[in-house]
């Protein structure tokens, strides 16, 4: 089956519109879709350039254009050429214009100042790489949030996606028979999340690992009996700290997790002094 193919369209950075469309497209894990990311579209030649694009490849279009004249422009083309396209946020500048009873100042994100909140997502991303995979102990102390778990249960892609979200995110991978850092065991117990995954399909993830890093299938990485041990061995860790939050990643999108890690913290912040979560997905 040949690739379908989407047009992400934006006159600013396109991470709504992607994201947006990448999350949808979870919904459809049995199609191939080719994403064609259009960035900083600022003018009405470029838009029509891509509307003519899509219409010849009978592609479909996802966009977001903050100012009117080009999102008309852009409705105007799409509907002459007949594509089918979505527009991401400018019935809901519309409808949240309303209900303020304001008018939008309808400047693409990428052209406004540079706010508090954009730097405090840049220091945090770079506190994440420096924290990955259980580097610089001393930075836990730091962390709003420590994940830890055993290899290829999602804790680097984790790490940085809530990382985004303005977060310091450190995390520790937990080693058979290697004693977790100090560091660790100091932290209150609502800073440190647990990533538990089903056997078979980490044995999978450490398959194709193996064979991406050109290693034998049969290394001890992806036997059954060892990362059942080490599972065990994890979650041996995380029942003596009851007081850790601990998720299933099985068939989880990174997204997923991260919204069932933020939501505990919502609950967490809501109810002062709570230091305990309770446990989800174990």
């Amino acid at each position: 089956m040949d690739a379908k193919v989407i047009y992400v369209v934006s006159d600013s950075t396109g991470e709504t519109a992607e994201r947006v469309t990448r999350a949808t497209l979870l919904q459809f894990p049995d199609h191939k879709v080719k994403l064609k990311l259009e960035r900083r579209v600022r003018d009405r030649r470029g838009l029509t350039a891509i509307v003519e694009q899509a219409a010849a490849q009978g592609a479909m279009v996802v966009f977001t254009l903050v100012r009117p004249e080009l999102r008309d422009h852009f409705n105007e083309q799409a509907t002459r050429l007949e594509v089918r396209h979505v527009d991401v946020i400018g019935s809901l500048i519309s409808h949240i214009g309303y209900h303020l009873q304001a008018d939008p100042v309808n400047i693409p994100t990428a052209e406004m100042p540079l706010s508090a909140e954009y730097f405090r997502r840049v220091e945090a991303i770079e506190f994440a790489v420096k924290s990955d995979d259980g580097k610089e102990p001393r930075n836990l102390a730091k962390a709003d949030l420590v994940l830890v778990g055993v290899s290829r249960t999602s804790k680097t892609p984790l790490s940085t996606y809530l990382a985004g979200r303005g977060l310091k995110v450190a995390n520790v991978p937990l080693v058979l028979g290697v004693e977790p850092p100090d560091e660790l065991y100091a932290l209150p117990g609502y800073r440190v999340i647990g990533l538990t995954i089903d056997v078979d399909q980490l044995m999978d993830i450490r398959k194709q690992r193996l064979q991406q890093l050109g290693m034998p299938p049969d290394a001890n990485y992806g036997l059954r009996d060892h990362v059942k041990a080490e599972l065990e061995y994890a979650h041996t860790i995380f029942r003596d700290r009851s007081e850790w939050m601990v998720v299933d990643v099985t068939n989880c999108a990174i997204e997923e997790t991260a919204t069932i890690i933020l939501e505990a913290l919502k609950d967490c912040d809501e109810l002062k002094g709570l230091t305990s979560p309770p446990r989800r997905g174990v």
